[in-house]
């Protein structure tokens, strides 16, 4: 059974036992929202010795780290090393987007090290071993993407990307909407071109029951991906974007129906003030389901630093209702990231996720931020630092001061807080 059958038949499974006391919540909250679809477990049954998470209405918001090689670089040893500076860095979960080198080979390698869900887009390796076989990512058969997608998920991976609802009508809005930059979707181009080529139906939306056959089989969550995210401030929120989540929908339905666990991946590139009306947009179309979003991005200009335009997006998504981050790194429109900024990346979007879990009002959240405060009161160093979200980048900083006082070297020996609770007379320990 998966975790939504369990939670059906009124049963709190280890893994939502586990997720509850995580987020210091009842685990019939967990339940009852595994049960509406509005809570979901990554978690395949073939994942040995994986450390449950929880994503959705009531959580902690949830950050995942993307990695993987490319035809031009990467190999099994650069994409541990990343996976490593991830799980340093306390991300959620992580993705393997490989592209290039021996995926199958790179994917069960992580996934042997790997504590955290772990998601793939099988459609790549469909794409790209048909151009091996065929000479051409549009000579892929449906068999073949199924089978990849089989694969993956016999390998143990918790979610899948699948771009179902990138199909005729969709792409047929797609070129009405004269769109600046068109389709940046990896998956998303894949299957257009496959389309567009043979004049056929997406498989994936076509056969749709087959693919929740493979998802029940294995208790694989359907990520359900969004092909036509808008790649630039100036393509968000059109008419093939909605379409596309439209479809989006209605496939949430029929999962919950089969016992599939599903949510809904979204843009991309998008102003501040769309963000919030895209989040509500999303939650009532696709009646609540966790929702997984790519920053967003807030700016097109900021390569090199879009790990920031990416974290700005995402504290105003997370606190708009958004459950799951997923980050972008200073190396995005540019390159691969190496590890440090894999780690950068995830930093960021825990930044963001906590911003908006402080508003979403999320257990924990808000203590978290008043032992910090009070460390900072009483000038106690070693608390904060062991408080911050990346300890060993404050203990480096730190470690520069040369001022012989109780402060910092901003301030020297005219620390505010010192002055001040002299003059006041309040006492430095703030219990």
């Amino acid at each position: 059974m998966t975790q939504l059958d369990i939670a059906r038949n009124g049963i709190i499974s280890s893994e939502m036992n586990i997720i509850a006391q995580k987020e210091g919540i009842d685990p019939e909250f967990i339940l009852q929202g595994i049960s509406d679809g509005t809570i979901v477990i990554p978690a395949n049954i073939n994942h040995k010795g994986i450390d449950p998470c929880g994503i959705g209405n009531g959580l902690s918001t949830k950050v995942n780290a993307n990695f993987g090689t490319s035809s031009d670089i990467g190999n099994i040893e650069t994409e541990l090393a990343k996976l490593h500076a991830a799980l340093d860095a306390k991300t959620d979960t992580v993705m393997d987007l490989s592209t290039g080198g021996d995926i199958p080979a790179i994917r069960r390698a992580i996934l042997n090290k790997c504590p955290v869900p772990l998601g793939t887009v099988p459609i790549y390796e469909a794409g790209i071993a048909a151009i091996d076989k065929r000479g051409s990512i549009v000579d892929m058969t449906p068999d073949d993407m199924f089978d990849a997608i089989e694969n993956h998920a016999r390998d143990g991976v918790d979610f899948l990307t699948v771009h179902c609802a990138v199909n005729q009508k969709t792409i047929a809005r797609l070129k009405a909407s004269r769109r600046l930059t068109d389709v940046v979707s990896r998956g998303g181009s894949f299957l257009i071109g496959w389309i567009l080529h043979n004049k056929r139906e997406n498989p994936l939306f076509e056969q749709y029951d087959r693919l929740l056959e493979i998802a029940r089989k294995y208790d694989v969550t359907l990520s359900l991906g969004d092909g036509l995210r808008p790649g630039s401030l100036a393509d968000a929120s059109d008419r093939a974007q909605f379409e596309e989540l439209l479809t989006i929908g209605e496939l949430v339905d029929r999962a919950r129906e089969a016992g599939v666990q599903a949510m809904v991946e979204g843009p991309g590139h998008m102003p501040l003030d769309q963000i919030a009306a895209n989040v509500q947009i999303q939650k009532s179309t696709c009646k609540g389901a966790p929702f997984y979003v790519l920053g967003p991005l807030v700016t097109d200009v900021a390569a090199g630093y879009d790990h920031i335009t990416s974290a700005i997006g995402g504290a105003i998504a997370a606190a708009a209702g958004v459950d799951f981050l997923c980050y972008v790194t200073p190396s995005e429109h540019l390159a691969l990231p190496t590890p440090e900024e894999v780690k950068e990346g995830v930093i960021a979007s825990r930044i963001a996720a906590h911003a908006g879990d402080l508003i979403k009002g999320v257990p924990g959240a808000w203590e978290w931020d008043l032992e910090m405060s009070k460390a900072r009161k009483n000038l106690d160093w070693d608390t904060q630092l062991k408080l911050t979200i990346d300890p060993q980048k404050a203990a480096l900083i730190r470690a520069r001061q040369t001022t012989g006082g109780s402060g910092c070297t901003m301030c020297g020996n005219y620390c505010a807080m010192e002055l001040v609770s002299e003059y006041l007379g309040t006492p430095k320990k703030v219990c």
